[in-house]
């Protein structure tokens, strides 16, 4: 299933998107997808509905994050070796971790917001993982059995704030706007495998980033359970799984105001945003 959250910010309605790509309202069976809906008795209820006798939504409405209930959004570093290197760092022997704070949610196609201060505003494609039950000290054999489903996750980055003011990555990954979510929610059981999916990015029509998770250091099943040993993982909370080379720090450029950005993940949809000044 592909699950949708449509509408204007903070009044969204929950949805799906059928087999032909239209978005149809789940209003009259679910108030929202939240933990119920992502875990395997709430996915099943849903898989029982005809998509064809649900309402379809007309026009193109706002597309908010997919789900709610995120208590968390864990960031894993350095983890495509290409981008390893571009960034002349050493293969990393564990996962990087660092924390994206939940303030910086936003739909897949609301605005980037440009921080005050900002000089280096890069952009960079994930792989998003979603956790759908409780998961501690979990084995990496039994890992993606606590996943609901997969999305297209952007992590964008301020490497001034990251990099040049104290060493803290989470000054540069939490500001306002920097975690986009979606389009959609794609369940488990529709991604035969996480390690063979192609991801791009485009800055104004320009292809930066094309590549594929198999290039990713720590699997997917590896960063669910290593993530596990250090914290509970809640339902509906989001791992973004890095990023492959190609991003702005590579290549000596960054983001700028009206600066369009567009990106997908096989199989899981695409996002749009445009750059904008903070308030």
């Amino acid at each position: 299933m592909k699950l949708v959250r449509y509408g204007l910010k903070g009044r969204e309605k929950p949805g799906l998107i059928d087999a032909a790509g239209t978005l149809r309202d789940l209003s009259g069976h679910v108030a929202d997808i939240g933990w119920n809906e992502l875990s395997a008795a709430g996915q099943k209820r849903l898989r029982a509905l005809n998509p064809d006798t649900l309402p379809a939504v007309r026009g193109k409405p706002r597309l908010g994050v997919p789900f709610t209930g995120i208590s968390k959004i864990v960031g894993i570093g350095l983890n495509y070796r290409a981008h390893a290197l571009e960034a002349k760092m050493p293969i990393p022997a564990e996962p990087v971790m660092f924390m994206k704070a939940t303030t910086c949610i936003t739909g897949p196609n609301d605005p980037i917001l440009m921080p005050i201060g900002s000089t280096k505003l890069d952009w960079e494609a994930e792989l998003g993982i979603v956790i759908g039950r409780e998961t501690r000290y979990v084995t990496k054999a039994k890992a993606l059995d606590h996943v609901a489903g997969y999305c297209v996750f952007h992590d964008v980055s301020e490497r001034a704030f990251q990099i040049e003011r104290g060493g803290q990555w989470d000054k540069g990954k939490g500001c306002d706007s920097f975690g986009p979510i979606g389009p959609w929610l794609v369940t488990r059981d529709e991604v035969a495998n996480p390690q063979q999916l192609r991801l791009w990015l485009d800055v104004n029509g320009e292809r930066m980033q094309d590549s594929c998770t198999s290039d990713m250091i720590f699997s997917c099943a590896e960063i669910v359970s290593y993530v596990s040993g250090f914290m509970t993982l809640l339902p509906g909370d989001v791992i973004c799984t890095g990023t492959p080379q190609g991003v702005g720090m590579g290549r000596g450029i960054y983001l700028k105001l009206g600066d369009r950005v567009r990106l997908g993940v096989e199989g899981l949809g695409e996002q749009e945003q445009i750059v904008v000044a903070s308030k």
